[in-house]
This record gives structure tokens, C-alpha cells and sequence, in this order.
């Protein structure tokens, strides 16, 4: 009974193809906008995702709460290089790679070419975390950093732009860094892989450039700075990530008599939980203005079928005339309904994963569309169309035979 139910409603919509596929649009921009958005935002929350995953989902760092009054800031509050090794020492069973986190800028003048590059101070270890393409040379070595030695790992694009070309390896640059003259070695040429997101935070290419050193270069041995940046064991959790920021603010707030909200500590895991919340709630609320398209369309059904009850009348006098029952009338037109609801949701589901399958490829991006989504779509849709039409379906249902079939 269903399949007949089926056919004669597919028979029915192929009778009127412009006023059906009309009747549809409402559908199908609902659909195809809440299908659209939710990808959308599902993409973005994937690019985040995965931006954290590459700076690496265990790192955390440590420095004095920003919200605290400078003039309560003290000396002995910033961290030290006994600092550093007091951490390693007392956490290094459950941290794998720690540094002050540190960075500069210099003028660098390579014979005309002249070029402003951003310094990046890292132990040895870091490639296992930030890894990086090494184009030619080597990276930084553990000699390097404990012989605190001039050396310069220096990006791709830092090359060409300073010396003219990507195999610089040798090569060295004179700068004025903290009132010093010091020359530094290249040791090797790199190039990152840059996600879209990436590019898109940074404002395009970046104009100047780019260069990692070994931190004791930029942080002396009596020197003080503010942070402390490390990664957790591979593999932790965000409980164990949250138990070992507890435990390093701890340490911190009694060796140098402060509280515990005195201090800062920044997480990979926090930044991803904040985003995804974020995004997540802005998908949701746009979507659900979306779908209010949803209801114009669920109207448009309604109002189509019962168009179509009047000019069935005499149609519905016969099938009750041979027997049919008011359940069977019933039924038929809520089919008729349901279906032209979910083709216009199947087709909205389709058109807006075309848009946004070319919009990707179009900016190179990676889209995401999940098949839950998509079958709740095309349900819901269904779901609509049974809504709006139990009132058409019923007054039909409800029809004299007798009068039916005086109906001209």
C-alpha cells in the first residue's frame, strides 16, 4: 500500500513539474542554508583544530597574570635561568620539551638588501614539536644552545629576500642586537607549511623574516624574563595537561610567595576548547536563523496541497465511492506531501554541498560535510512536509463521497 501510495504521488508531482519544483524552493534554500552553514562552520572549526594540533595540542606556558596591577609586580616575580632548570628538574617526568619562550626583532643589511627579521629562541628539541622543511644545512644542535654560538636557521623566503638565493648555508649577517655588534651563521635554510587559516591570521605573506636561533642567544645567564613555555608528555590528556598546569602554578605561587590566581597559564587545550565553543555557538545560531526558511517553505507545501485537495475533490468522491477508507486518503496525501518536502531537502542537500565543495577548491581549502547532517536534513525536511500537510491531507480525508463526486 505504501509503494502505491508513492507512485501516485510521484505521479502527481510529475502532472505539475514548474508548480511542484516552485513549491520546493522553499525547501530547498532552507535546507541548502542550514546544510551550507553547519559545513561551513564545521570547516572552520576543523582548520582551528588543526592549526592547534600542528603548534601542538600539550603546550602550555606560564607568566604573571596580565590582569594584576604593575606597581604589585615585582623583580624576583620574573623567571630566571635557575628558574628553567628548577622546572626541568622537578617536572621533567611529565614534561618533554621546555624553554623561556622567547623572542626579538633586528634590522638585518645583507650589501643592499635590507630586511626586518623576527627571531625565534628554541632548544634543540624543538623540531620534534614545531617540526619544519629543512631545504639544505642542518638545525639547531644541543652544542649550539649550551655554547650559546651565533648561529641562524633562516627561512626560504628570508634567503631570497637577504642573499638572493635559497642556498645560503655559510652565508652570514651583521646586526646591531642589544647594543652589540654580532654576526651571525647561517646553518641552514628552511620552509614551513603554511595552512590557509594560517595565511589568513597573518594577513597573506609575511614581509619580513624569519629566522630561529638557539634561546640562549637571546636570554643570558643573568638575564630575567617573563615566560616559561613548555610541552607536557606526549600523549597527555586535557585532565593530565590541566593536573600539571596546577601543579607548575603551585610550585611557582610558593617559591615565590604568591597566589595561585597571580599567575597565567596559557593552554593549547583551553584555546581549542574556547574556539570550538565559539564557533560551534555561531554555527548554531545562524543556522537556526537559517531554518526559519524552513517554516516559509513548510507554508508553501501546506498551501500547495491544499490547492491540490480542491482540484482532487471528484478524484478523492471516486477512491471512497470503491471503497477507499478515510485512512487510506489520508495517508496518500500526507505521502504526496512528505515526499515533495524531502526531494526539495534532497535537492538543497546536494546543491549546498556542490557550493561548497567549489567554494573550497576555490581558496584550496578542506571542507567538511558530515553524512549525519546531511541524512537529518533530508528526515527533517520529510518531517516538515508531514507537518504542513496534515491539515490538506485531513480536510480531504474528511470529504463527502456524495458531494465529491458532484464536484465540478
Amino acid at each position: 500500500m505504501f509503494l502505491e501510495n508513492v507512485k501516485m504521488a510521484l505521479g502527481s508531482l510529475r502532472a505539475n513539474k514548474l508548480r511542484s519544483l516552485l513549491t520546493m524552493l522553499g525547501i530547498i534554500i532552507g535546507i541548502g542554508s542550514v546544510i551550507s552553514i553547519v559545513s561551513i562552520g564545521d570547516s572552520i572549526r576543523k582548520m582551528f583544530s588543526d592549526l592547534y594540533k600542528s603548534v601542538g595540542v600539550t603546550q602550555a606556558y606560564i607568566m604573571i597574570s596580565p590582569y594584576m596591577d604593575f606597581n604589585d609586580v615585582r623583580d624576583s616575580d620574573y623567571f630566571s635561568i635557575d628558574d628553567l632548570n628548577k622546572v626541568k628538574e622537578i617536572f621533567g617526568d611529565r614534561m618533554d620539551y621546555v624553554d623561556p619562550f622567547d623572542s626579538d626583532s633586528i634590522n638585518v643589511k645583507v650589501g643592499r638588501n635590507q630586511l626586518k627579521v623576527s627571531l625565534d629562541g628554541v632548544d634543540y628539541k624543538y623540531q620534534d614539536f614545531q617540526p619544519v622543511n629543512i631545504v639544505s644545512g642542518r638545525y639547531i644542535t644541543a652544542k649550539d644552545v649550551q655554547g650559546r654560538k651565533p648561529v641562524a636557521l633562516i627561512s626560504k623566503n628570508t634567503a631570497l629576500k637577504l642573499f638572493g638565493t635559497e642556498n645560503a648555508v655559510g652565508k652570514s649577517f651583521r646586526t646591531d642586537y642589544k647594543g652589540e655588534m654580532q654576526e651571525f651563521s647561517v646553518i641552514g635554510v628552511y620552509y614551513k607549511d603554511v595552512s590557509p587559516i594560517e595565511k589568513l591570521l597573518k594577513g597573506g605573506d609575511d614581509k619580513n623574516g624569519e629566522a630561529i636561533v638557539p634561546w640562549t642567544i637571546l636570554v643570558g645567564p643573568s638575564d630575567i624574563f617573563s615566560t616559561i613555555r613548555y610541552y607536557g608528555k606526549k600523549g597527555f590528556t586535557a585532565a593530565d595537561m590541566t593536573n600539571l598546569n596546577n601543579d607548575v602554578k603551585a610550585y611557582f605561587s610558593r617559591v615565590k610567595n604568591r597566589k595561585p590566581e597571580d599567575w597565567y597559564i596559557g593552554s593549547v587545550q583551553d584555546e581549542m576548547k574556547q574556539v570550538d565553543k565559539v564557533m560551534g555557538g555561531i554555527s548554531a545560531a545562524i543556522g537556526g536563523i537559517a531554518a526559519i526558511s524552513l517554516l516559509v517553505g513548510g507554508i508553501g507545501i501546506m498551501n500547495i496541497m491544499l490547492v491540490t485537495v480542491t482540484e482532487r475533490t471528484r478524484e478523492i468522491g471516486i477512491r471512497k465511492a470503491l471503497g477507499a477508507s478515510r485512512e487510506d486518503i489520508l495517508v496518500q496525501f500526507l505521502t504526496e506531501s512528505a515526499l515533495l518536502s524531502a526531494l526539495g531537502g534532497l535537492i538543497g542537500v546536494i546543491l549546498a554541498s556542490t557550493l561548497v565543495h567549489l567554494g573550497a577548491m576555490a581558496f584550496n581549502l578542506t571542507v567538511v560535510v558530515k553524512p549525519g547532517i546531511v541524512v537529518i536534513a533530508v528526515v527533517f525536511s520529510a518531517i516538515v512536509g508531514v507537518f504542513f500537510g496534515i491539515y490538506p491531507a485531513n480536510k480531504a480525508a474528511k470529504e463527502d463521497p456524495i458531494v465529491a463526486l458532484r464536484y465540478e
